[in-house]
């Protein structure tokens, strides 16, 4: 089998050969819209900044605007309707001197008995997100360890020229399975032309020979690229072998640390690929859409005629948009993942 070097076009991929092969498609050129490099760093350091308000005092926490449930909550449709129609009867409410029978009829009705079904799916739907944030979290980080895994083997088992272009081939195979995440899910920030091309320039990671040998795939819209050159990383430590660099024990652990790789990777594309069923985010939707208009009239005929009542729609609708925001850990807003 040809191996990059001599810029034949491996025919190994993630399990077979046919793994690499595209179905021919029209090509258009479309202009970039993704983030450039200087936007990413930005975004980035912006998530930095938030991930070390988690420590300060409460009164400088509820202070904050970016990077809280307040940015959604105040942009939600549903939560100013729900407004409206409270602030509406309450203004009735002070200009009528007497109890209408629809308040009667209001007050035969159980709206809490709603709520707490709707509050109780909502934590459960917040509960389950976080465990997947946390997850796809687990995968990104196990992508890094298992290339440190295989640098330090490669630093200290192989020889200069041969280690150094199997850790050229890891971190290239690490930066274009990010960018293949644009083909699945709700997209990904990063593309060839400001992610990988930056990268690629700023550390030679693949040579022009390299770059043309993978020019057949579609980097921006296919993970097939990652899955080429983890292969090529797998036909590093076998030549290695080979050559006499290591013993077959030291090639297999080398093996397993790539192919680690190569699954946390596949986790990542596995989680976008598949987000919560739209069945039960329809679900929570109709409740909410449901309940918090019923909400709007109960607490507001009970205000208007009886004792104050907090309205808690912030909670709701904020345990609604903290559950979706984890849905998507990689893309672009100031909540994904860092």
């Amino acid at each position: 089998m040809a191996t990059p070097s001599n810029c034949d076009v491996p025919n190994g991929g993630a399990d077979s050969a046919d793994d690499f092969v595209e179905t021919p498609k029209l090509v258009t050129v479309e202009a970039e819209t993704r983030p450039d490099f200087k936007e990413l760093q930005s975004i980035e350091r912006k998530r930095r900044e938030i991930l070390l308000r988690a420590e300060l005092p409460f009164w400088r926490i509820i202070m904050f605007w970016s990077g809280t449930c307040l940015k959604e909550i105040a942009s939600d449709s549903l939560v100013w309707t729900t407004i409206c129609i409270y602030v509406g009867i309450r203004i009735f409410a002070n200009y009528i001197d007497y109890v209408p029978e629809s308040v009667e009829l209001l007050s035969k009705t159980n709206v809490g008995i709603l709520g707490g079904f709707l509050s109780f799916f909502l934590v459960l739907f917040v509960n389950q997100t976080n465990g997947r944030f946390l997850e796809m979290y687990g995968f990104s980080k196990a992508c890094s360890g298992r290339i440190q895994d295989v640098a330090g083997l490669a630093k200290t088992q192989l020889p200069v020229e041969v280690g150094e272009k199997l850790v050229r081939h890891f971190n290239a195979a690490h930066i274009a399975g990010y960018v293949g995440l644009n083909a699945i899910g709700m997209g990904s920030p990063y593309s060839k032309t400001f992610f990988f091309d930056h990268y690629n320039a700023e550390n030679n990671l693949l040579t022009p020979g390299e770059m043309k040998i993978l020019s057949h795939h579609d980097m921006d819209n296919s993970g097939l690229c990652m899955k080429e050159l983890i292969t090529w990383c797998q036909l590093d430590v076998a030549q290695a072998r080979k050559d006499g660099h290591i013993d077959s024990y030291q090639e297999k652990y080398m093996h397993d640390k790539i192919l680690a790789f190569r699954a946390a990777m596949d986790g990542m594309y596995d989680y976008t690929d598949q987000p919560p069923h739209f069945f039960y985010i329809h679900f929570l939707v109709l409740l909410s859409a449901l309940y918090l208009p019923l909400f709007a009239i109960d607490t507001a005929f009970t205000g208007g005629w009886g004792a104050e009542k907090a309205i808690g729609l912030d909670v709701l609708q904020g345990l609604r948009s903290l559950g979706t925001k984890m849905i998507d850990p990689y893309g672009d807003d100031l909540e994904d993942l860092s």
